[in-house]
C-alpha cells in the first residue's frame, strides 16, 4: 500500500490552531496542542453543543457510509479526513463490504503522521492516503484515480468541512461541484455543515472565536446547505439535522442531550 509518497516533510505549525486538532480535542483525542485546546475550550464555553456535535458527526458518517455500501458503492473518497478516531471510515466501509477501496485526503501534517495507522484495511480492499488540500481537486482526483476507478461510482465524504470554506475566496459551491462533476453516475455525496438556524447566538459567538484565531468559519442556513445538492437525488430523509438522518438507537438516545446545530445529507448523482 502507498500513502504519503511525494508528500512534503511533516512540519506542524503549533503557533495557531488547526480545525482538525480542535475537533480532536472535542472528541477526547490527544493529538492537539495547547493553542488548539485553548480555542476548543473557548468555543465550548460559548457553544455547549460542540462536543455532542462532533460525536454526532462521527455517528452520521458511520450511517452514511453503510448506506452508500448498501446501495452498492465500493469506492470512498474522504476529504478532510481529520485525525484518526476509531472506527475510521475505511473500517466502517470494509466492515460493510470487505472489498471496499478507500482514499483519504487531508492537509494537516498530523494526519500525515498518522497515515500508516490509517492504511491498515481489509485484505480484500485497499486503503490509501493523500496529503493534499481540498482546494486542489485536480491533485486529489488525479492521485485518487491511482487506486479508485473514477469511471465507477464513488462516495465522496465531506464531513464537517464546508463550514471552513468561504463562498467567495474558496468558491465553495463551485469547488464541491468540480468534484461531483468528475465522479461517475451513481456516486454519492455525503455532507455535514454547521448551521446558525438552530442555535444562532451561540453559533455567532463560536464563529467570532474561530475567525479571531485565524480560522475561516461559515455556518450556513438550510437553503444554503441544500444548494450543495443541486442536480443530485437526495436520499431519504433528505436534508435534516444530523441526529435525525436515519437514526440508530444511540442517536435517538443522544437527542435528549439537546440541539446539535449541524445539517446532514446524502445524495446520489443520477
Amino acid at each position: 500500500m502507498t500513502g504519503s509518497d511525494g508528500a512534503p516533510p511533516t512540519v506542524i505549525d503549533t503557533s495557531r490552531p488547526h480545525p482538525a486538532r480542535v475537533y480532536d480535542w472535542w472528541l477526547g483525542g490527544k493529538d492537539n496542542y495547547p493553542v488548539d485546546e485553548e480555542l476548543a475550550r473557548r468555543i465550548l464555553a460559548v457553544d455547549g453543543t460542540v462536543v455532542r456535535g462532533a460525536r454526532a458527526n462521527r455517528r452520521f458518517m458511520h450511517r452514511a457510509v453503510r448506506a452508500a455500501a448498501a446501495a452498492g458503492v465500493r469506492q470512498f473518497l474522504d476529504i478532510g479526513t481529520g485525525i484518526p478516531t476509531e472506527p475510521n471510515l475505511h473500517q466502517v466501509a470494509q466492515g460493510a463490504a470487505a472489498d471496499a477501496r478507500v482514499v483519504y485526503a487531508d492537509n494537516d501534517p498530523i494526519v500525515l503522521r498518522h497515515a500508516e495507522a490509517l492504511l491498515h484495511g481489509s485484505a480484500e480492499g485497499s486503503t490509501e492516503y493523500i496529503h493534499a488540500d481540498v482546494r486542489d481537486p485536480d491533485t486529489i482526483l488525479r492521485r485518487a484515480g491511482e487506486s479508485l476507478d473514477l469511471d465507477r461510482p464513488v462516495a465522496l465524504s465531506l464531513i464537517a468541512l464546508t463550514h471552513y470554506l468561504d463562498d467567495a475566496a474558496d468558491d465553495v459551491y463551485g469547488l464541491v461541484k468540480r468534484y461531483v462533476d468528475r465522479l461517475a453516475p451513481g456516486s454519492h455525496l455525503i455532507l455535514t455543515q454547521v448551521t446558525p438556524d438552530l442555535s444562532p447566538e451561540s453559533m455567532a459567538r463560536a464563529a467570532e472565536l474561530f475567525r479571531a484565531g485565524g480560522t475561516p468559519f461559515h455556518p450556513r442556513t438550510l437553503p444554503e446547505f441544500r444548494r450543495f445538492f443541486d442536480g443530485l437525488e437526495l436520499l431519504g430523509p433528505g436534508v435534516i439535522p444530523v441526529h435525525g438522518w436515519r437514526p440508530e438507537p444511540e442517536d435517538v438516545a443522544a437527542q435528549v442531550e439537546g440541539v446539535v446545530p449541524v445539517y446532514a445529507g446524502v445524495a446520489r448523482k443520477p
